[in-house]
């Protein structure tokens, strides 16, 4: 068992199967021969020949000789040590790059997936975090659905926004729990409108100034953000089509 446990750490330090094999058996034999360590670690003589070689680049392994004979000798664990700060000096290296790949905008804006609800929390957060304050926070959304996913998260996120100096301006599926929030509007610092009853969704859109998101409620729970100026400007112009309509009572659902 502790032997596995020992071959499972080396492999994850980026050894292969093989080399965590051969060095676990040099380390426990001291000095001793490639017949040897094969035998031990039920590899073929030659493959332990080759991953000798390997570990020789990496440090991990001197030979040693005695009379005619060539002996391999495992080096001290603390060279796993440095192995893995070599590693962390490369990554910290070409982090630059990789940060610069991440950031790549492909175009004018970036698209990201979440799945799962605590993914989706995460993305939440996140608006509440970039938003600034006297921006808009724009919703089309489905409010019972939405509490069935977590009701004291979402609850207490009301809540958080709320003390938030931005303008949030909803727009809700028609249900009992809709018509009860639109009545405490005030005290969220929100404004809600209802939408037609004959509306159906089964998504929350939420609009800002940098971000769309689009929060599907039914499973699989996930959420897409893009950053994208122009899908903003687009929905932002349509949620407004839809508020000014519901305000001059003009209904564009009826058929």
């Amino acid at each position: 068992m502790v032997i596995t446990h020992l071959q499972g750490v080396l492999t994850n330090l980026g050894l292969s199967d093989k080399e965590a094999a051969v060095y676990l058996t040099a380390l426990s034999l001291g000095p001793t021969t490639a017949l040897k360590i094969s035998r031990v670690a039920n590899l073929k003589r030659a493959t332990v020949y080759t991953v000798i070689d390997s570990l020789k680049q990496k440090g991990l392994v001197n030979l040693e000789i005695k009379g005619f004979k060539t002996l391999f000798v495992a080096e001290t664990p603390e060279r796993l040590e440095g192995m893995l700060k070599r590693k962390t000096e490369e990554l910290r290296e070409v982090l630059p790059d990789l940060t610069a790949l991440f950031n790549l905008k492909g175009g004018e804006g970036k698209i990201k997936f979440y799945e799962g609800l605590t993914a989706v929390k995460s993305v939440y957060e996140m608006l509440l975090d970039e938003i600034r304050p006297h921006e808009d926070y724009l919703v089309i959304g489905e409010q019972e659905l939405w509490y069935t996913l977590d009701k004291d998260y979402f609850q207490k996120f009301i809540e958080r926004r709320a003390k938030l100096n931005i303008t949030i301006r909803l727009l809700f599926r028609d249900s009992r729990l809709a018509r009860e929030h639109q009545k405490k509007e005030r005290n969220f610092n929100e404004k809600i409108k209802i939408l037609p009853s004959q509306t159906l969704l089964t998504t929350n859109t939420v609009i800002t100034p940098e971000m769309l998101v689009i929060h599907q409620l039914t499973p699989p729970i996930t959420a897409i953000v893009i950053k994208n100026k122009s899908a903003i400007q687009t929905q932002r112009e349509f949620f407004e089509i839809i508020w000014q309509s519901i305000d001059s009572g003009k209904n564009l659902w009826i058929k």
